[in-house]
């Protein structure tokens, strides 16, 4: 498949129309766009990669020493490095990482912005960055300094936005400095604002809902903020999707190895067991290297609790890939599920309730309304969940 171009070079339609295995069309006034299959996917295939339009790492996330790229999030940190890190234990010593570790293989090298301390995976990401937002968005000498008003935004982000996080206020900042620089500022605000049409019609509350119930009750500090840092008015709506873990590659690696013994795959099987509790006691929810980003193709799946697609980010960063979950014949609907595969068993009314409170709609899929008549009781899972908040 043809790499598709940047959307410095085309519209919105004609970037969706480089990716030949899918076609975007209308489905319903409720639903909107949808994503259907232009040719027959066999179960595990990969459908299509895509890069986002922007992305940015939660800023708590990135406060807890989390070193990943600015760019594109991929992590450069060792497996062996972030596990003593998030661990405490600076003698640890993780067993094939030379085999198993991307970046231990890879040899990564870390490079700086020349004005400031922003990190990035090599110098085409810093490049990209810089050409594309970071020009505008760069401290320079200010980073740091409690009264840029670049610091004073994530200062009273962070403040009103304790974790779990679901997106930044960056973001934002991001799009704003993505038109400022774009070589047709208008072209590329048409570009965000046809990605967002064409995602969602709900103004206003997924602006709250991207910035989360304090967004509502603190609107005026962020606004003024932001205009302090980056006067723009053309951006108005967000959208927000879910981040990815950063330990995920070395684990995944771990599985796939062929020449160990079965006592060794045991043993390693005990060591990770033991890492994964010696890393939650020390770091808590802080385990994942977590982001949130806006991409174009794949927002126009339509949601479903019985999905046949999923998204994976396999390449440690940013690209997002989107595999079947079971044999899809051409012609059929693209759908993908918001939550993980423990809360997709939970009870009808538990799902609603999940994607009512995170991303502002009720699921009309065939197993919610074949489930329509069931009783509004919550998943045991949730009471357990109310316990442990109350204890």
């Amino acid at each position: 498949m043809a790499a598709a171009p940047t959307f410095e070079e085309t519209t919105l339609l004609s970037y969706l129309s480089h990716f030949s295995n899918v076609l975007v069309k209308d489905v319903s006034l409720q639903k909107g766009k949808g994503l259907f299959a232009k040719k027959d996917f066999r179960e595990g295939e990969l459908i299509f990669e895509e890069k986002p339009l922007i992305c940015g790492q939660f800023l708590w996330n990135s406060l807890y020493k989390y070193t990943a790229c600015s760019h594109c999030l991929r992590s450069l940190e060792t497996a062996e490095q972030m596990a003593r890190r998030l661990s405490g234990n600076d003698s640890l010593e993780l067993p094939y990482a030379s085999k198993c570790c991307e970046i231990t293989r890879m040899g990564l090298k870390i490079i700086s912005c020349h004005n400031c301390q922003v990190k990035y995976c090599s110098e085409e990401c810093r490049q990209r960055a810089w050409d594309h937002y970071h020009r505008t968005l760069c401290l320079g000498q200010n980073e740091g300094d409690p009264s840029h008003p670049l610091e004073q935004l994530q200062e009273s982000w962070r403040k009103m936005h304790y974790p779990p996080e679901t997106a930044s206020v960056m973001l934002i900042a991001q799009m704003i400095a993505t038109v400022l620089q774009a070589p047709d500022p208008k072209k590329m605000q048409d570009v965000f604002e046809s990605f967002c049409h064409s995602v969602v019609n709900r103004g206003q509350q997924i602006v709250h809902k991207l910035l989360g119930d304090q967004f509502k009750e603190q609107l005026d500090i962020l606004r003024v903020q932001m205009s302090n840092a980056l006067y723009d008015e053309k951006l108005e709506e967000w959208f927000k999707m879910e981040g990815f873990l950063s330990l995920s590659v070395y684990v995944h690696n771990l599985e796939n190895l062929g020449d160990i013994t079965e006592d060794e795959r045991q043993a390693l099987d005990i060591f990770i067991d033991q890492l994964y509790e010696e890393m939650y006691n020390v770091s808590g929810q802080f385990l994942n290297c977590e982001g949130s980003g806006l991409y174009a193709l794949q927002s126009s799946c339509n949601p479903s609790c019985e999905p046949n697609a999923e998204v994976t980010f396999p390449h440690n960063n940013s690209t997002l890939v989107l595999k079947a979950l079971h044999d899809i014949k051409e012609g059929e609907e693209i759908v993908i599920c918001y939550l993980n595969c423990c809360d997709r068993e939970r009870s009808r009314h538990s799902r609603q309730r999940l994607l009512r409170e995170n991303y502002l709609f009720n699921c009309t899929c065939p197993k919610c309304e074949s489930q329509s008549g069931d009783p509004d009781v919550t998943s045991s899972e949730d009471d357990d969940d109310s316990m442990e908040e109350d204890s």
